[in-house]
């Protein structure tokens, strides 16, 4: 950014964030209002709405990062990807017919300003003083009667790396569900960002037994408007197609959830916040038709879609026993199948939503890559592994899920920022997909209801949040008030004496934002 410009930018800031809180109502009516596949929005029109809102930031005319449908898809960003040349963009392929191989995926629309200066091109914009970036986080991070008695944070010149604050940076502590950036970094450098997950059927020769055989794809969904995830519908149609085909309409059905190893249940037991992990579910397991935040979960996710197969190979003409558990053979002829979204539109939902089924899906992904038991134990071992290939700073790491819900889960301030940097180098493109998901301040996720008393953070400050009882963490980026994208990691946490959730929340939110308004030269 010229330095011209960069005026006219900090000139126009406020009036931009002003026009942003007045219409943003009025923007995610409208996105809802595009939600039909019958609808769209034309490119010209989302990056009109994402100009008018206030997200051209920092590098002009940005397309806006909408909200997620009931889907799951960020609206505004389908709708940009349905129009270029193509397959790829931040829909990551919507077809139903997975045999050809899907384009590089393009990021996605909203990514712009959060991308722009990566890679140390941002050399014509100062990076930020230390001390006088410390000057400002300083009294607002040192506040143990509203944060708690440890608090740690660090923030870093993406360009260049560099660290340009730190607060017990090296120290440990629980972070809560932004372990999930550490999770996506994993998951995308083990497999590559165009992996995808399926679920099969397979008939065995001898018994005539279907097996409907688990992949461990979460996202795969019962609803008939699947729009874009795999679609348990799609499944059925392939299924009872190929069994008509061998002049079969009543057959034995049973399901395989050998994939996984240990126990399904997580560590914190029942929890509306998490179904049990297995490699065969639907729409997460979830008893009602919700698709976001805590909801009952079935007791046992992979019976639950078995029974819901049964019943849509009995629509299509197929009559099944009751499925019970069993395991297919390697001499099981295939049947049909259906594939999960790239592995880059997991990891966006995942950091976008805060969801741990994902989370933990994605994580037993990275064992599988690694050749390590797919299981709690095993992931661990994996991410860590896969963590210290890029050479990022472990010491004291502890991983005991990929979601974050577990309290035995440790990482500390420094290896989150060198987890944002990393995917912010332009050697690890594969990467990119954990700074595009990330919440956006104001307007997607867990952080759409956040910032209302910091306009200025409004589509600027993206990040990660984490919270459990006595622990609130917020990780993410910010292009600042010089145009300089930066990362950062807040971690306060008391167990003995839990403060206040709703004023630890507001107190990071505004140091973020205090980095965010910050030239700090």
């Amino acid at each position: 950014m010229v330095v011209p410009e960069l005026r006219a930018w900090r000139a126009a800031r406020p009036h931009v964030v002003r026009v942003a809180r007045t219409v943003k109502p009025h923007v995610a009516r409208i996105t809802q209002a595009v939600r039909p596949p019958s609808v769209r929005l034309t490119t010209p029109q989302v990056t009109a709405i994402a100009a008018t809102v206030g997200l051209a930031l920092a590098a002009g005319a940005v397309a806006a990062a909408g909200p997620w449908d009931s889907t799951g898809q960020r609206t505004a960003e389908r709708d940009w990807a349905a129009s270029q040349e193509g397959e790829g963009g931040a829909d990551h392929g919507r077809r139903s017919d997975t045999s050809q191989k899907p384009a590089q995926p393009q990021p996605a629309p909203s990514a712009a300003s959060v991308l722009a200066r990566v890679g140390g091109s941002a050399s014509a914009v100062p990076a930020p003083a230390e001390k006088a970036l410390a000057d400002v986080l300083d009294p607002l991070l040192d506040k143990a009667a509203v944060l708690g008695a440890r608090r740690t944070a660090v923030v870093v010149d993406v360009a260049t790396g560099k660290r340009l604050y730190g607060k017990g940076a090296d120290e440990v502590q629980i972070p809560a569900s932004t372990t999930k950036i550490a999770t996506a970094v994993a998951a995308l450098s083990a497999t590559g960002p165009e992996h995808r997950i399926k679920t099969r059927t397979v008939l065995e020769p001898d018994t005539k037994e279907v097996v409907l055989v688990g992949g461990g794809d979460p996202t795969l969904t019962a609803e008939k408007d699947a729009d874009g995830w795999a679609s348990l519908h799609t499944l059925a149609d392939r299924t009872a197609t190929a069994l008509k085909d061998r002049h079969m309409d009543r057959v034995t059905l049973s399901y395989d959830t050998s994939l996984y190893a240990g126990p399904a249940l997580h560590p914190i037991g029942v929890n509306d916040n998490i179904a049990q992990v297995t490699s065969l579910m639907v729409d997460e397991g979830r008893s009602d038709d919700s698709t976001g935040g805590p909801a009952a979960r079935v007791p046992d996710p992979a019976a639950d879609a078995a029974r819901q197969f049964a019943d849509l190979l009995h629509d299509r003409g197929i009559k099944t026993t009751n499925p019970g558990p069993s395991k297919a053979t390697n001499r099981a002829e295939a049947l049909a199948s259906v594939s999960s979204a790239p592995l880059s539109a997991l990891v966006e939902r995942m950091l976008t939503n805060s969801d741990n089924d994902i989370a933990e899906a994605l994580a037993r992904q990275v064992a599988l890559a690694s050749g390590e038991q797919p299981s709690f134990e095993g992931d661990a071992k994996a991410m860590h592994a896969q963590l210290k290939k890029l050479g990022l700073p472990l010491s004291g790491t502890n991983f005991a899920d990929g979601s974050g819900l577990n309290r035995a889960d440790r990482l500390s301030a420094d290896l989150l920022t060198a987890l944002l940097a990393k995917a912010g180098d332009p050697a690890h493109p594969e990467l990119r997909p954990v700074l595009t998901g990330l919440p956006v301040a104001g307007f997607t996720g867990t952080l759409s209801t956040r910032y209302s008393d910091d306009p200025a953070a409004t589509g600027v400050v993206r990040a990660k949040t984490g919270t459990l009882t006595g622990v609130n963490t917020l990780a993410g980026t910010v292009v600042n008030a010089d145009g300089r994208l930066l990362a950062f990691a807040f971690l306060a946490s008391d167990e003995a004496d839990p403060p206040n959730t709703v004023e630890a929340r507001a107190a990071l939110d505004h140091a973020a934002t205090a980095l965010a308004a910050c030239g700090c030269r």
